[in-house]
């Protein structure tokens, strides 16, 4: 049995599994009055994560509960901490509401950019309520099991963002703070899956080690094993245009189911 929660900030899936999607940068939704202030390429939200709730559509049949947002990360990025610290420090990143695009270029027009009060308005509107939904999934799942698994589900434009990163980025990449989100039996299991495939390139820990939420949320000793995996674009959709391929992403879920199960292996 499995229930859903909407509200109009998130949609909560909750199963039964001990084993939470968070997919914190898959809405796109702009206001109108916000777009308005911003550059007319900056109003389709690029920096979308593109269909990764449909991507991992499946994880439904597993019993996982799955975390959704409506709005997109130029409104709020739910993967960074209220305090904006950054996540990589002497690297170029975008922050919790942020100014730039990927590729360096400015979101919004010229002195339209958002003051103090209204990104504190916007944490209070968006940031904590997602938030609240997270951390309230996972206590009560880890109530259930004793304990749970958080999986961080992005994806990205895998090349020509040099602002973010040189050259091609690998397919899969697999981020666990450098070891700290997550027991070493876990992050094992799913290296395992992805080495014993030929399909896809992959990196544990390269430029992405997870975000805010894999950071704050992943507490192995606590009962909370924290993973983020950051996809490339190009394994399942075409990144110009933002559409879905079918074809591509199916032969892509059968590791993603194998990750989730080996995610989920006691």
């Amino acid at each position: 049995m499995s229930d859903v929660h909407s509200s109009e900030i998130f949609t909560l899936h909750r199963g039964t599994a001990p084993l939470l999607l968070s997919l914190p940068h898959d809405g796109s939704l702009i206001t109108e009055a916000l777009q308005a202030r911003m550059t007319p390429r900056a109003r389709v939200a690029p920096d979308t994560d593109w269909h990764v709730s449909r991507l991992y559509d499946f994880a439904r049949d597993l019993g996982a509960s799955i975390l959704v947002p409506k709005y997109s990360r130029y409104v709020i990025d739910l993967n960074r901490g209220e305090d904006d610290t950054s996540l990589y420090p002497g690297q170029n990143t975008t922050g919790l509401v942020p100014l730039v695009r990927f590729t360096g270029e400015p979101i919004y027009l010229p002195g339209r950019e958002p003051d103090a009060d209204e990104v504190a308005s916007r944490i209070d509107t968006y940031w904590r309520p997602y938030h609240a939904a997270l951390r309230g999934e996972l206590d009560r799942l880890r109530a259930a099991h004793g304990r749970v698994a958080l999986w961080e589900g992005h994806s990205i434009r895998g090349s020509d963002l040099p602002f973010l990163f040189d050259g091609r980025l690998p397919d899969l990449n697999l981020g666990t703070a450098n070891g700290a989100s997550c027991s070493p039996a876990l992050q094992a299991r799913i290296e395992a899956e992805l080495a014993s495939q030929i399909d896809y390139g992959w990196v544990a820990n390269g430029r992405f080690k997870g975000g805010h939420i894999t950071r704050h949320y992943g507490t192995p000793a606590g009962g909370i094993d924290a993973v983020q995996l950051e996809i490339s674009q190009r394994t399942y959709m075409d990144e110009d245009s933002f559409a879905y391929e079918q074809a591509k992403a199916a032969q892509l879920q059968p590791l993603l189911r194998a990750l989730l199960v080996a995610t989920l292996a006691p």
